[in-house]
């Protein structure tokens, strides 16, 4: 029994040296680990703002590619860490690359979706349809350009909500810019009933549109007949404004116009049909 207890206390013993001679050997390079990991991942975080900062202080550089290049700075910085970190652990550097391509290869197929976001993302800032602050139409969202991101563009709605769209899908569809062009025509359909007079209606409709000092003189304003609708004469009005003008412009238009024909004693005529009774005779009937 005693000798049954002596090799049991020399088992425990054994074990417990053998806990301590690798927290001897790996407790520094745990700890070293860790220190690095910490350091690092604030690092990344304090560079990523710091280029965003001083990015934002370039004026030639444009805000669509700040949030863009501060990230990829982040994620270049942690995969050193990465490294680092690994090799606190004697990792060799030639083995880290043959892992890390080894893993790039199995994530690259489980993630096919997400790296066309980045590289949908990279092709956006480099062809450029659209920059921060830009109003667009992209695979069915419509809304300001907040930022561009790796993965995603995030949008702000005319009604202030938040959407985030993959990259894919916007850089996959068909793009509308609204804010690129600095001038944006206006159309506008005013209608007059068939008994008025149609060129002093269009005399009134050219001379609202000359007065508003947000239309461009250059191309010139004009009026012409659009068409002869089933209960109307219908008149196009056609000008140019601003971008920052054009909803102001038009929502005034639209006001001016009813007015100003109805000032003018123009009726603005509503959908209608004349009916036509016909009157069957006696020998009609008899037949």
């Amino acid at each position: 029994m005693d000798k049954e207890l002596v090799e049991a206390q020399k088992t425990v013993e054994t074990i417990i040296q053998t806990i301590v001679d690798v927290g001897t050997e790996y407790g520094m390079s745990v700890i070293g680990a860790l220190f690095i990991l910490i350091i690092g991942w604030w690092f990344a975080g304090w560079a990523k703002r710091a280029v965003t900062k001083a990015l934002n202080k370039v004026s030639s550089i444009d805000a669509t590619l700040t949030p863009f290049l501060s990230s990829i700075v982040r994620y270049v910085i942690l995969a050193f860490v990465l490294v680092a970190v690994l090799n606190q652990f004697g990792v060799q550097t030639t083995s880290i690359i043959a892992v890390l391509g080894a893993a790039g290869l199995a994530i690259g197929l489980a993630l096919q979706g997400t790296l066309q976001n980045v590289a949908a993302g990279v092709m956006l800032l480099v062809l450029r349809p659209f920059r921060v602050g830009d109003f667009i139409d992209a695979g069915g969202q419509a809304g300001t350009v907040v930022e561009i991101s790796l993965f995603s563009t995030e949008l702000k709605t005319p009604d202030g909500i938040f959407k985030s769209v993959p990259n894919s899908a916007v850089f996959g569809s068909t793009i509308t810019n609204f804010s690129r062009n600095p001038t944006r025509r206006i159309d506008f359909i005013a209608s007059i009933s068939y008994g008025d007079d149609l060129p002093k209606a269009m005399e009134v409709l050219k001379g609202i549109m000359d007065k508003d000092e947000r239309i461009l003189k250059e191309p010139a304003p004009e009026v012409m007949t659009w068409a002869m609708a089933a209960s109307s004469v219908d008149i196009n009005m056609r000008c140019w404004v601003n971008i920052s003008d054009y909803w102001p412009t038009l929502f005034d238009m639209r006001k001016s116009v009813k007015l100003g024909l109805e000032e003018a004693g123009f009726t603005i005529p509503f959908p209608q049909q004349d009916v036509y009774m016909h009157h069957v005779g006696e020998k009609s009937a008899a037949e």
